[in-house]
């Protein structure tokens, strides 16, 4: 074993390594935070701050998170929890995409929006919050808007693409462009009490057919607004997906949607044909 390797055993306790020793070899080595985890991630050292994921998730597995890359299309309402949760997950490598700044009406429900940030790029605030939260996870700030046109480099090296967006058109675009790339969505909508979660693989038609009447506009958010809780349980709905996907395990949301009523507290299951059930069909 090497001499950072070295380091890292005689400072573990078990196979779990304190922050305070993470911290230590980043700064005797000259690595950054995120070289530290990996190598203690493939030694099969575990960060202490994951020690309660052990149940639910391995250390193999928890590696295999730290190599992930995924893209949150917005950093708003739902894009905002859905960072800092891939965050807290140990989700290696982030790109967080949104071209606009915080207004006062943000702050009922933005989890990274505050005072001190109206007028503050999105995407930054994002960065600063990861920085604090989990400075091993690298954030990658874009600010700018989706689009047809510069999707396809926005997600390029991307493992799975989060909707987090409030524009219909945009999510559409989106889901064009991940499945052209071969890059599976984990699609979310909110709008007052109400929300929506399903997972598209390439291939899949789901979000298509969902907005399959759609004509114009931002759809129902724009009328019905945010309370403070919608966000977060969607957000955190997408989260769990995103794992799964990253991992490899459980059952997707896929050719269904979840639709969630919190007023009336109720969740329906919306069944989608698989493509080649409609050929059947057909």
């Amino acid at each position: 074993m090497d001499e950072v390797v070295d380091f890292l055993w005689e400072r573990a306790v078990g196979d779990l390594l304190p922050w305070v020793a993470q911290l230590e070899a980043a700064e005797r080595f000259g690595l950054r935070l995120a070289v530290v985890e990996k190598r203690m991630l493939e030694q099969g050292l575990l960060p202490a701050r994951y020690q309660r994921n052990r149940t639910t998730v391995s250390i193999e597995e928890q590696l295999q998170l730290f190599n992930s890359r995924v893209a949150v299309i917005g950093c708003g309402g739902l894009g905002g929890y859905i960072i800092e949760e891939l965050a807290r997950l140990g989700v290696g490598h982030i790109v967080a995409i949104d071209p606009d700044i915080f207004e006062e009406h943000n702050l009922n429900r933005q989890l990274l929006s505050t005072p001190a940030s109206l007028g503050k790029a999105k995407v930054d605030a994002a960065a600063a919050r990861i920085d604090e939260i989990n400075p091993a996870v690298t954030l990658e700030a874009v600010r700018e808007a989706f689009t047809r046109e510069n999707g396809r480099q926005l997600l390029q090296g991307v493992t799975v693409a989060v909707d987090a967006l409030d524009s219909i058109a945009y999510r559409l675009e989106l889901a064009e462009v991940c499945s052209e790339m071969d890059i599976p969505m984990v699609y979310g909508a909110i709008g007052g009490w109400y929300g929506h979660v399903a997972t598209q693989l390439p291939g899949d038609t789901t979000i298509q057919r969902t907005y399959c009447n759609w004509v114009e506009g931002k759809g129902i958010e724009k009328q019905l607004g945010n309370p403070s809780f919608t966000p977060a349980v969607v957000a955190s709905l997408q989260v769990a997906e995103v794992c799964k996907i990253l991992l490899g395990k459980g059952e997707l949301l896929r050719h269904r949607k979840l639709s969630i009523d919190l007023l009336e507290m109720e969740i329906f299951d919306v069944s989608y044909a698989a493509p080649a059930e409609l050929v059947r069909a057909a």
